[in-house]
């Protein structure tokens, strides 16, 4: 193989369990290895950024990659970490999910290609469907014994009463049915391997235990390993922002939200995030994490950090958008920056600004500059401060200084309905026309 994956996981702090001869399998031949997507939205958010990084390294180490969406495991619910019983969602909303999913992940991976190693993609729902429960209990919970399955942490803690109250027969049964998705992509796919979060390897390692079973008398080889769950130095939940979960669709989540997500990673976590986050390699990560702690106000590695990511999740062309809006609060930029502005951006970097809703009609008419800023806004307290602030020429106009002879007009909005106000270098108002 092209080169040790396992080694250059571990260097980028990606490797928390590993079971013994996965090293060996992996550097030997080109080995099919899957991981599962539960579709419990109609998008990922970041925290599944290092499932799908992980197949992009396995497919770029030479090795074939298969994503599997869990239209039959989603009906159900997970346990792992989890300490409640999880809601059942019902057939339309989980297709819609499943739908959503496989767009997300045909973004990083293409399903399309023709190399040996090309992707798969996979839903669980279509060998499941068919499956009688008779047929299960007898073919595959015949394999497994209940005091295998008790052992697990994730059926331990949520039995014991140490998190929620008990388990249903409907979770308890969430690792025999993956397990399950393991042997029939091993006898489909000739898949060895599965891969996940740390929190998924009892799951996985049921998973395993299956494949051996369910193929008496022959060397079925299965491996499993597991990444970290990704934490922040400060303690509190990653991939949530002030807003909630931080999403890879820019209709969840802008990619003006999503770049300054991680722009603002502290030192620590900056240094921990660019060896998972993005595939620089080791001697250029290196060399930045050691010009940062060198100057870190420049914050050199949270900014590499940014770009690749954006990059990486949405294009070049998007994360220069997102740039160019994250200059219009903190440098120098033009109406015409501005302008070039979504609304959906716009409102994002000026989030919290006061506003005032101003009629349609008078922008047709042109709105003075004193009615703007006092009488028609209160974004000043007079119409004298107002006179004294353009005497100052302190005012400015989607970033432009005006004079008081300027007059507001339908050819100053931007996004067809906002104007910006501003005075002094932080103080800014919207203007909503309606």
């Amino acid at each position: 193989m092209a080169k040790n994956l396992v080694e250059e996981l571990r260097w980028r702090g990606m490797v928390h369990d590993i079971m013994p001869g996965t090293e060996e399998q992996l550097e030997k031949e080109m080995t099919s290895a899957y991981i599962g997507f539960d579709p419990t939205s109609d998008s990922l958010h970041i925290g599944s950024l290092v499932p799908i990084i992980l197949l992009v390294h396995l497919e770029k180490a030479g090795h074939k990659p298969i994503a599997l969406v869990g239209g039959a495991t989603g009906m159900i619910g997970d346990p792992s970490g989890k300490s409640d019983e999880r809601n059942l969602l019902n057939e339309e909303t989980l297709a819609k999910n499943v739908d959503g999913i496989k767009r997300t992940l045909a973004r990083f991976l293409n399903f399309d290609s023709k190399q040996a190693n090309a992707p798969i993609l996979v839903n669980n729902y279509d060998w499941m469907k068919d499956f009688s429960f008779i047929e299960f209990a007898r073919d595959v919970g015949k394999r497994i014994t209940v005091n295998y399955m008790m052992a697990k942490d994730s059926v331990k803690k949520r039995i014991s009463g140490e998190s929620g109250s008990g388990m249903s027969f409907t979770e308890f049964t969430y690792q025999l049915i993956q397990g399950y998705d393991f042997y029939h992509l091993h006898k489909t796919h000739n898949c060895m391997l599965q891969m996940g979060g740390s929190d998924q390897w009892g799951n996985i390692t049921t998973g395993t235990e299956l494949v051996r079973r369910m193929n008496p008398g022959v060397d079925a080889k299965a491996f499993a390993m597991t990444c970290p769950l990704i934490t922040k130095a400060d303690g509190s939940k990653f991939g949530k922002s002030e807003g909630g979960n931080v999403w890879l669709d820019a209709d969840k989540t802008s990619v003006y939200k999503f770049y300054q997500f991680w722009l603002n990673s502290s030192d620590e976590d900056a240094e921990k995030y660019i060896k998972i986050f993005t595939f620089l390699d080791k001697e250029t990560i290196d060399t930045l994490i050691e010009e940062h702690r060198e100057a870190p106000h420049a914050r050199l590695l949270q900014k590499k950090l940014a770009e690749e990511v954006t990059t990486f999740v949405h294009s070049k062309e998007e994360l220069d958008k997102a740039i160019t809006a994250s200059n219009i609060l903190f440098g120098k930029s033009t109406a015409d920056d501005l302008k070039s502005l979504d609304e959906i951006t716009f409102l994002d970097v000026f989030e919290g600004v006061p506003k005032a809703v101003v009629d349609k009609a008078e922008f047709e008419a042109g709105l003075d500059m004193i009615a703007a800023l006092s009488a028609k806004t209160q974004f000043l307290k007079s119409n004298g401060d107002a006179r004294r602030a353009l005497k100052e020429n302190s005012i400015s106009v989607n970033k432009e200084k005006i004079n008081e002879d300027y007059t507001i007009t339908s050819s100053d909005l931007i996004a067809n309905k906002y104007v910006l106000l501003q005075r002094g270098k932080k103080n800014y108002f919207l203007l909503k026309v309606e």
